[in-house]
């Protein structure tokens, strides 16, 4: 035992960092393949080209580890296997949340949360009720694009009849969307920055309400005064959505059973993996209760196993029901665990990247030198959130940047005895609500195409995404709740 791991340990050494310049070109390659990927495949670059790209710079990392400070490459397989363990649990509930968003959806809930919020608009409350609305669906979905892409599009034709500018309404659906997308327990942003932190994710959510709901309240406050003078809005759209929700699923009261039960278990800090699987079982429950004419169409027959055919396949895979509405055909429309694979793709690779750039000590490399230019906890969040920042302007992507900005800054949030938690919140308030605002990053285009704004018009006026990184560095500021891992443990 002795003898095999001092082999180990042989094969592990490196005898010197790499110079920091050194350590930063596989960076800049990643980077400018990312961008190359992005420029060919546009919002679709997440389906294969960012995913080819981590690849490459991947070998060409362990290439110019090899020439520079003679990484091994069993170095690299030992770092890459301890990258997979640390990720196995999340790529795991990222596919149970697939499964999850496709029968909440199909059981009538997320049409129940949706139907119910649309009663809230009033002429003189829109952009708070947008922001209001975005912000239930993205909870509810964990997707600030489904959200955008659905709901956001029907507010969007809302409020240019109500004579708001495009900005003001593209800023609050997007405000509301991120909100969901950052603190949901179902949005795959919020899991990854727990799991490259080694944070528990109920713990990463909760420590995030700190910065979250104070940036939520100016944004409602800013929302509130900007819709108050503006009371002239037709509801006939609202209406009309609502009908044909209403014709197509069974909206009952009963459903919110799912979400009550999923609150509680969430509350009661069950395991993530089992509070998901639950909460998927219970809605494939209601679903063949419910909606059993929709199962019966997405399974293309009548009968039980039809039915049990249709609950499966909302499951695993893509859904499709016509409704006679377009938009409202988009929102209902669900992927399953299928629509999470390209995100596992992406985690696997980024995650061969990562190994690649620690066990050549590139990482280490870069973390020493920003070492040089931290003083305390403010300036250690500043960093944080300026590196999320920059990457998020870099590298076109923002799981690219979660998982490059939280790798270079573990090693050193572990050496200064901060908690885990500060950093994936850090990260969270940096880079998931700040991508959208950056007119190259895929986050940015998609959301700017979908809803006919250009990315220039509307950032202005998404408060919501440039308050929450300023609140960062503010609590950081004031050191509130902010403790040294000997002070108070994580809760």
């Amino acid at each position: 035992m002795s003898s095999k791991n001092a082999i180990n340990n042989k094969d592990q050494q490196i005898h010197k960092l790499p110079h920091p310049l050194l350590a930063l070109l596989p960076v800049i390659i990643l980077v400018i393949l990312v961008g190359t990927s992005v420029s060919i495949f546009g919002s679709d670059a997440l389906n294969g080209g960012s995913q080819m790209a981590l690849l490459f710079a991947t070998a060409i990392c362990l290439i110019v580890g090899k020439i520079a400070v003679n990484v091994k490459w069993s170095s690299f397989e030992n770092s890459l296997h301890k990258n997979i363990k640390n990720i196995t649990t999340a790529l795991l509930i990222l596919l149970i949340i697939g499964a999850l968003s496709g029968t909440w959806m199909i059981s009538g809930i997320v049409p129940m949360f949706i139907s119910y919020g649309m009663k809230i608009i009033r002429p003189e409350i829109f952009l708070v009720s947008a922001l209001v609305i975005c912000s239930i669906v993205s909870v509810v979905t964990g997707s600030s694009w489904t959200t955008v892409a659905t709901i956001g599009i029907a507010l969007m034709g809302i409020g240019r009849a109500q004579g708001f500018s495009d900005g003001w309404i593209a800023g609050a659906i997007i405000s509301g969307a991120y909100f969901g997308d950052k603190i949901s327990p179902l949005s795959d942003t919020t899991i990854l920055a727990s799991s490259i932190t080694g944070t528990p994710l109920f713990t990463h959510i909760r420590y995030m309400l700190i910065t979250t709901f104070p940036s939520m309240l100016i944004s409602l406050v800013v929302f509130g005064i900007a819709g108050f003078f503006n009371a002239n809005i037709s509801t006939a759209n609202i209406t009309e959505y609502q009908n044909i929700l209403h014709h197509k699923f069974n909206i009952s009261p009963w459903l919110l059973i799912v979400p009550l039960v999923t609150i509680f278990m969430i509350a009661k800090r069950y395991p993530p993996l089992v509070s998901l699987f639950i909460s998927m079982l219970l809605a494939a429950i209601f679903a063949f209760i419910f909606q059993k004419e929709l199962l019966f169409e997405i399974a293309g027959g009548k009968g039980t196993l039809n039915a049990l055919k249709g609950t499966l396949i909302s499951c695993y895979g893509s859904t499709s029901i016509n409704s006679g509405n377009a938009e409202i055909n988009s929102l209902i429309a669900t992927r399953g665990m299928q629509g999470m694979l390209y995100t596992v793709w992406l985690i696997i690779c980024a995650t061969c990247f990562g190994a690649a750039m620690a066990a050549t000590r590139m990482l280490e490399s870069i973390t020493n030198t920003l070492t040089h230019y931290i003083r305390n906890t403010t300036s250690l969040v500043s960093s944080t959130v300026a590196s999320g920042l920059l990457t998020n302007l870099t590298m076109g992507d923002q799981y690219l940047s979660l998982i490059l900005t939280g790798n270079m800054f573990k090693d050193l949030y572990e050496k200064r005895g901060n908690e885990s938690r500060l950093l994936s919140r850090s990260l969270e308030d940096s880079i998931t609500v700040t991508s959208v605002l950056i007119p190259w990053n895929s986050c940015g285009m998609t959301q700017s195409t979908v809803l006919g704004v250009a990315t220039w018009v509307y950032i202005p006026y998404c408060v919501f995404n440039y308050v929450s990184p300023l609140m960062s560095i503010f609590i950081a500021s004031i050191g509130f709740k902010i403790f040294n891992k000997n002070q108070s443990p994580q809760k």
